[in-house]
């Protein structure tokens, strides 16, 4: 199996080489305005649908079939970040890049995540894995194909490397995860965001959740989810607000501690898995890679450069990710006995 790319093959040029600038591009207006016309074809033909996530849980998201006339690849699901969506820039772009290589494609939302706030009365909260993987299952059933390969951004990521972990005694048969600057220890995310990070990413985040909580309010007059005084609260005194009102966690710690997969805790997992970073995330501290204890078949790449979910190589706004993902999802839908040897190797 030829050599699979790796995080040390990004090397962008100046001032791309900043994590701030990489970050604050990945989600940006002049990202979309500027990406090529081929970046949005998983648009086209795009089914949008309602998954169960079990319980009486309806999740939304998009399924789009390959085109190329050729035998499919397998089925590629794809996780946005938090406030993000199936229509996130960078969803789109992975997407399309996916389907240009013979994959099916299928973007999940969360709950509340794009035009969904009405689907469920409950609000979304980081721990609401068991929903996530039951969606999946459907999707797999739905959708069956030789192989299923998941790849997560962000918070999405940290959903995926926990989808790997639950899958097998779930009965969902994934094959493969790739999670891209996955929160990894929750409470040092929180603590970064709010006091290392510049203020502007803790603003940007809260802005995009406030709106989504008032839509989710408007969906459900009957309900006080919060009180206005609340909703002025800083991130840690909302997510706290949200942990002791909406939560059956104690505390915000032990909520925090619910969706971390630090130190230990992929230690049994058993799906092959990549985790891709960069060392100057400003959002997620790459202390919290480097202290993971994981298994012979995930790989850790630590990139020198690439910022929070960036990566863009150029003034196109194309992201290395596009290629890293494609190559490793058709690696393991070539021969996935060799993927694994590669990744322990």
């Amino acid at each position: 199996m030829s050599a699979l790319p790796s995080g040390k093959d990004f090397r962008p040029p100046w001032p791309l080489t900043s994590g701030h600038v990489q970050t604050m591009l990945s989600s940006s207006g002049v990202r979309r305005l500027l990406l090529p016309r081929s970046a949005r074809a998983v648009l086209e033909g795009a089914e949008q649908v309602v998954v169960d996530g079990g319980g009486g849980v309806r999740l939304t998201g998009a399924f789009t079939a390959q085109r190329t006339g050729r035998e499919g690849r397998g089925l590629a699901v794809l996780f946005h970040g938090w406030e993000g969506s199936v229509d996130s820039t960078y969803v789109l772009q992975t997407g399309s890049r996916l389907l240009r290589d013979g994959w099916d494609v299928f973007r999940l939302n969360f709950r509340d995540h794009g035009a969904s706030h009405h689907l469920n009365e409950a609000l979304f909260h980081s721990c609401r894995i068991d929903e996530v993987v039951h969606a999946l299952g459907d999707i797999a059933r739905r959708w069956p194909r030789p192989i299923t390969a998941l790849a997560g951004f962000s918070l999405g990521g940290n959903f995926a490397l926990r989808a790997a972990l639950r899958s097998p005694a779930a009965g969902v048969p994934l094959d493969y995860a790739l999670a891209v600057c996955p929160i990894i220890d929750a409470s040092e995310g929180l603590f970064s965001l709010e006091e290392t990070a510049p203020w502007i990413y803790q603003a940007y985040f809260m802005h995009k959740w406030r709106h989504s909580l008032k839509t989710k309010q408007k969906a459900f007059p009957q309900q006080q989810y919060f009180e206005l005084k609340e909703l002025k609260q800083s991130l840690r005194g909302l997510t706290e607000s949200l942990v002791l009102r909406h939560t059956d966690f104690g505390s915000l710690q032990a909520y925090l501690d619910g969706y971390s997969v630090g130190h230990d805790a992929l230690s049994s997992l058993t799906i092959p898995a990549t985790i891709l970073t960069a060392r100057d995330d400003p959002v997620i501290p790459v202390s919290s890679f480097e202290q993971m204890e994981l298994p012979p078949n995930v790989e850790l790449d630590i990139a020198e450069h690439g910022g929070h979910c960036g990566f863009i190589g150029g003034r196109n706004m194309i992201s290395f990710t596009d290629d890293y993902i494609a190559a490793r999802f058709n690696a393991i839908a070539a021969g996935k006995p060799d993927f694994e040897r590669a990744l322990s190797s």
